[in-house]
């Protein structure tokens, strides 16, 4: 692919004219929201866009950046694309991916700190307190390699081989190829994740294959890669694309200059949709009680 991103609406973009056997893609809009949906379903198709057989519903948000208050219906309607992904019941277990140190790639944890924890809560001493039946949810930030000195993919399967959720929910920060992507996309998938994709650090990927149950992985764009931009940019000079930049292009990535108020409110709206989506009988502002 000459391009890189994360995303799979991108991915197909330039076969959306006339799109190769094995997949099938649509759009429709709600509110302020539009919702498109690619579905990969064979190897070589999988091959042509850079993506994993899967389906992936991404989810196209007025800006983060500059949203002061969200729409509830809006928050439901993004709840309810994620559930159609997840099991109807059994623990959940959500994964907040990425370095809460390095903003860009802080929406895993900053995320994850604000899903509603409730497995170590007791079922009878919980609808007592009018809380109803709350699905069990564990969540955890499992922070990276340079942190911890172990592979996040190691952390998360000895949780999912001792605590056996039904299936487990990654956040993480993605790459785009488009700047107008960055901070008002949402994707959600059922083909798994390499953590540390989005900022070029990738490693062994959580998925169906290698976790044994299903893997629900949703991202926000918060970058876009220097040498993408770039070739873009020159493309539409109509110049040569092919010539890397110097001084590394690799390790360069480009983020917003909102990038802080930015990941407030797209973390904010992240965690409001996935506690509603695990939690459907809970309003918004009971839930946005419980977390507080």
């Amino acid at each position: 692919m000459p391009f890189r991103t994360d995303l799979a609406m991108e991915g197909a973009q330039p076969h959306s004219g006339n799109l190769p056997n094995g997949i099938t893609q649509d759009e429709r809009s709600f509110g302020n929201l539009k919702i498109n949906t690619v579905e990969v379903t064979d190897q070589e198709a999988a091959q042509l866009i850079g993506k994993p057989q899967g389906k992936y519903v991404t989810v196209i948000t007025p800006p983060f950046h500059s949203a002061v208050d969200v729409d509830e219906e809006e928050i439901i309607k993004i709840a309810d694309e994620i559930s159609s992904f997840l099991p109807k019941d059994g623990l959940a277990l959500v994964v907040g991916l990425g370095n809460n140190d390095i903003t860009p790639d802080a929406i895993g944890p900053r995320t994850v700190h604000q899903v509603l924890a409730t497995r170590h809560f007791n079922a009878e001493a919980a609808k007592q307190a009018g809380l109803g039946d709350l699905r069990p949810t564990a969540a955890i930030a499992p922070g990276v390699l340079g942190q911890t000195g172990i592979e996040t993919s190691e952390i998360i399967k000895s949780i999912v081989n001792d605590i056996k959720p039904s299936v487990v929910i990654v956040i993480d920060a993605l790459a785009a190829r488009d700047t107008s992507r960055l901070g008002n996309t949402i994707q959600i998938a059922d083909s798994g994740i390499s953590p540390g994709s989005g900022v070029q650090n990738s490693r062994k990927e959580l998925s169906t294959e290698t976790l044994g149950i299903p893997v629900v992985s949703i991202g926000i764009p918060t970058v876009v890669d220097a040498t993408t931009f770039a070739n873009d940019i020159m493309s539409g000079k109509g110049q040569d694309t092919g010539a890397p930049l110097n001084g590394n292009p690799d390790t360069m990535m480009i983020t917003p200059r909102e990038i802080d108020v930015l990941i407030g409110h797209a973390c904010k709206t992240l965690a409001l949709a996935i506690n509603k989506a695990l939690h459907s009988e809970m309003t918004l502002e009971e839930i946005s009680y419980l977390v507080s």
